[in-house]
């Protein structure tokens, strides 16, 4: 539509340039008579089209405003016009306005937009650091050689949508988890009660990185003295497998059933208690989330006869949950199984899955047919 106009327009345009070429022919007297003429015949076509505007199309408005602006608003007011003069003026701002929009779009803007690349790593510095200014950020980019000015990185988060580094350095409780899970460690008891009407507790602990548990065992009446056993079993554990070195903090909640004891235990491994808040299980969340896959996948499925029954299933849980079980936190790998390379298209035709089943059925595991 654009190029239609502009042909339309060019083509009056040169069609006017030779009218005028035949105007330096005439002398003034022809000239004033034609005035006249025209004069007159703009005020027929008035009086016959009354209060209907007359229709002219952008070529024709263009040429108008080009050639009349130039006199002024008293000439042109002195002028018979089809139109007001504040209306040829009007079409005259109208022309500027396309024009310069035609020029910036061509030539773009002042300043060549920032690579995608470079906003990126903006974007993705503030996301990690949520503590950096823009200064703080333009300065670890100059660091790494990426040339770029500081209000250019104010500008990238700014577009993005990112709060001054005030507003972002608040920290949750779940992000300190989260940046400190190599080296915390957490444990609970769940209660379950057996066919026999006995109530048993599991004592059981998981590492927030990995997310290995390690079912510390079972009773009927966990004692101060059971406790700290079980306590030091761990402890061991965790010196043979040379995990203890990385474990700085344990968080538990306040039960009555953990002796001042073991804490002791715990300090003298390098380990710090860390006590949640009264009926606040969510600081405690990963062991509160496993306690309830335990129930919603073993314990809610199970009629569990005694303590030896129950403890055999929890090995066999316990074994599933560290070698076979996905997490999305691990990126579907499990605790103590990393996640197999995908397998290739030609592969998929032959693909043949067996189901192995433990404890009677109540867990299922997909493995590759022998």
């Amino acid at each position: 539509m654009i190029a239609a106009v502009l042909v339309r327009f060019a083509y009056r345009a040169v069609s006017h340039a030779f009218a005028a070429l035949w105007l330096l022919r005439m002398t003034d007297r022809d000239k004033d008579v034609e005035i006249l003429a025209l004069r007159h015949q703009l005020a027929v076509l008035q009086r016959q089209l009354g209060d209907q505007r007359p229709r002219l199309r952008l070529e024709d408005r263009a040429l108008l405003a080009a050639s009349l602006v130039p006199l002024g608003r008293a000439t042109l007011r002195r002028i018979r016009l089809l139109v007001s003069p504040d209306t040829v003026l009007r079409w005259h701002r109208d022309l500027m306005k396309r024009r310069h929009a035609c020029m910036s779009v061509n030539r773009g803007p002042g300043r060549p937009r920032t690579v995608a690349l470079i906003r990126r790593l903006v974007l993705r510095l503030a996301a990690e650091n949520p503590s950096w200014g823009y200064r703080r950020i333009h300065g670890e980019l100059a660091l790494l050689g990426v040339a770029i000015a500081a209000s250019t990185v104010w500008e990238i988060l700014k577009t993005a949508g990112v709060d001054p580094a005030p507003h972002r350095t608040t920290v949750t409780w779940a992000h300190s988890l989260r940046s400190h899970a190599e080296a915390i460690l957490a444990m609970d008891f769940v209660e379950t009660v057996a066919l026999t009407g006995q109530r048993q507790y599991i004592f059981a602990a998981i590492h927030h990185a990995s997310r290995r548990v390690r079912i510390l065992g079972t009773t009927a009446h966990p004692t101060h003295a059971w406790v700290t056993q079980a306590i030091r079993y761990l402890l061991m554990d965790l010196e043979d497998t040379g995990h203890l070195a990385q474990i700085k903090f344990l968080i538990r909640d306040r039960d009555a059933k953990y002796p001042e004891l073991i804490d002791k235990i715990l300090g003298t491994a390098g380990v710090a208690t860390v006590l949640t808040g009264v009926r606040m299980p969510r600081m405690n969340s990963i062991i509160e989330r496993w306690v309830k896959t335990l129930r919603a996948e073993l314990l809610d499925r199970t009629l569990i006869w005694n303590q030896i029954h129950l403890r055999h299933a929890l090995r066999e849980y316990e074994r599933h949950y560290n070698e076979h079980r996905t997490h999305r936190s691990l990126a579907a790998a499990a605790p103590l199984r990393a996640r197999p390379q995908p397998l290739l298209l030609d592969q998929l035709g032959c693909l043949a899955i067996d189901r192995q089943d433990r404890l009677g059925g109540v867990i299922h595991e997909c493995r590759h047919a022998a």
